[in-house]
């Protein structure tokens, strides 16, 4: 016999409210999109008349989550950029001397000779103690695990005419660009949501190219703004402080202007004592005077070496650097343990605010060529909008009018359920923050068409119970029990393709897999629960002595 307990109807009639409720916010899409908006840069740079105005276009108590609409919809930012491996490799060279210098000290004094930037050329004083020397300078290199098993080492060493030349090794090569194209990956990731914009494409090209998509975005130029700021932040010992950018700096050093007093420059040591990278956090704040600065705090190496320089060197200038330029030099008074500082400067808040950003981000490994960029304006992105409306909408009426021409009342019962099945894809598609692509929107018009395939199958089968002169009761009952294997069946391959699709596949394959795959999930559940009950209730209230399917 045809009966739900009350408290699966409860279950299913608040999983339907939900899944309205969170779709709710895509039907008042601008006022919500301008509330989020509101509260992201009240978060970042405080409250403003202006701000709360847009806050309050959309009650906090509503949800709020979006349905993000992708690059093709919404207009935005395309970029290709290849990542500068290779600059790496004379960052590796400068921070490899001190370390050479010092181990080399007790045996011979040395000196730098100038160098191309991938090689590290040190004269020894004594060329008779060439073959000790090598010696030491090869203990210290580190092993690189490789496919091939253990033996490889980061660097190669090798004499020539009282010169010790040190190279970095080719698996070392090779796990440096690995590395140095995984971190350009997450730094521009995270560089790129920060500053508020949403769901972006970032994908590896190839071995030294990225590909970055930004919905949203006004311009190309816009968007490598944001993605060039290399935000470096370095702590060099000071070597001297004058007006001549062009002087000697000498061998192992370089010249850098301050970035508050201008025409003047530092010379500085090339090899930091720290580096940005070692940054855990960095807020903005105020120092003891009230002035906007930055509050940073290292990690347990960079604490330690941190530490140690300012213990060893109180009275001395120490520069901070950022982006090849001086912000402050102030004089150590003391050693500064535990690896927290403060950056002061002539900052105001908002300047302080995108500082403290860029350097929890962190720098880039290197720099960036871009060999493509593109600008995709909102017209286009409108005219895919409204053919996808069309397409969805011509897709949805032939459905609802087909589900009633064939099966009258039983029909208009599945076409409710699927305007609930949409509404909760919508709710889904909003609930884990996904990106809406022309291709989404394929999927969801495919939904439409298979949604009721589960409604068809359950009534043809209540159709043949009834030519078995069954009563009406018994009849729905056994079209419901006997259908559902079909339905599962039919529904979990699809499922597995989705799924394949979304493992598989990137940007706007995997928006297809996505709606596709959620348009199964509800589809099953609107057939199976959300039309039985509607039917059943029905058939409580009218008790009808035959029925018409």
């Amino acid at each position: 016999m045809l009966q739900i307990d009350l408290w699966k109807r409860i279950m299913i009639a608040l999983t339907c409210a939900v899944g309205l409720w969170l779709a709710l916010p895509n039907a008042f899409y601008g006022p919500v999109e301008q509330h989020n908006d509101a509260v992201n840069a009240i978060e970042l740079q405080g409250a403003t008349p202006e701000l709360e105005a847009q806050r309050a276009l959309w009650p906090d108590w509503l949800p709020s989550g979006l349905v993000n609409l992708g690059l093709d919809l919404r207009g935005g930012a395309h970029l290709l950029a290849e990542v500068r491996v290779q600059d790496v490799y004379a960052t590796r060279m400068e921070a490899q001397w001190p370390e050479v210098r010092d181990a080399l000290r007790s045996l011979t004094p040395v000196r730098r000779q100038q160098s191309p930037e991938d090689e590290l050329r040190v004269r020894l004083n004594d060329p008779e103690k060439m073959a000790e020397a090598l010696e030491i300078v090869r203990g210290l290199a580190r092993p690189v695990p490789t496919l091939t098993g253990a033996g490889a080492t980061d660097i190669d060493v090798r004499g020539d005419a009282g010169v010790i030349i040190v190279t970095l090794s080719e698996p070392e090569k090779q796990a440096t660009n690995e590395r140095t194209m995984q971190q350009s990956l997450e730094i521009i990731r995270r560089r790129i949501d920060e500053v508020g914009t949403r769901e972006p494409t970032i994908q590896r090209q190839g071995s030294d190219r990225i590909l970055i998509q930004v919905p949203g975005i006004g311009s190309a130029a816009e968007l490598k703004a944001i993605i060039g700021t290399t935000a470096q932040l370095t702590f060099n010992p000071v070597v001297s402080r004058g007006t001549d950018e062009n002087a000697n700096p000498g061998i192992g050093n370089k010249i850098v202007p301050s970035i508050d007093e201008p025409g003047a420059f530092y010379t500085l040591e090339s090899a930091p004592v720290v580096t940005g990278e070692e940054l855990v956090d960095a807020q903005p704040s105020f120092d003891q005077n009230g002035r906007p600065a930055v509050t940073f705090r290292f990690n347990t190496s960079g604490a330690r070496k941190f530490g140690d320089y300012t213990a060893e060197n109180i009275g001395s200038p120490f520069a901070i650097v950022l982006d090849d330029e001086v912000i402050s030099a102030p004089t150590i008074q003391s050693h500064i343990p535990g690896g927290s500082g403060i950056i002061t400067g002539n900052f105001d808040v908002e300047e302080s605010t995108n500082l403290a950003i860029l350097l929890r981000a962190g720098a880039l490994p290197a720099g960036l060529d871009f060999l493509e960029e593109r600008t995709i304006g909102p017209e286009l992105g409108q005219d895919s909008i409204d053919a996808g409306k069309v397409a969805t909408v011509v897709a949805f009426v032939a459905v609802l009018f087909f589900m009633f021409v064939s099966y009258g009342l039983f029909g208009i019962f599945a076409n409710i359920a699927l305007i609930i099945n949409v509404a909760m894809i919508f709710g889904l598609l909003s609930l884990v923050g996904a990106t809406l692509t022309l291709p989404g929107i394929a999927g969801i018009v495919l939904t439409v068409g298979m949604a009721v395939d589960a409604n068809v199958l359950v009534f043809e089968r209540i159709r043949e119970e009834l030519r078995t002169a069954k009563g009406p009761a018994r009849a729905i009952s056994l079209g419901y029990e006997k259908a559902l294997s079909a339905i599962i069946d039919a529904n979990i391959t699809t499922l597995i393709t989705a799924v394949i699709l979304f493992v598989m596949g990137s940007g706007p394959v995997r928006g297809f897999a996505i709606t596709l795959g959620f348009g199964i999930i509800t589809s099953v559940f609107t057939a199976i629960f959300v039309t039985r009950l509607m039917v059943v209730i029905w058939f409580e209230r009218a008790r009808p002595k035959t029925i018409e399917v």
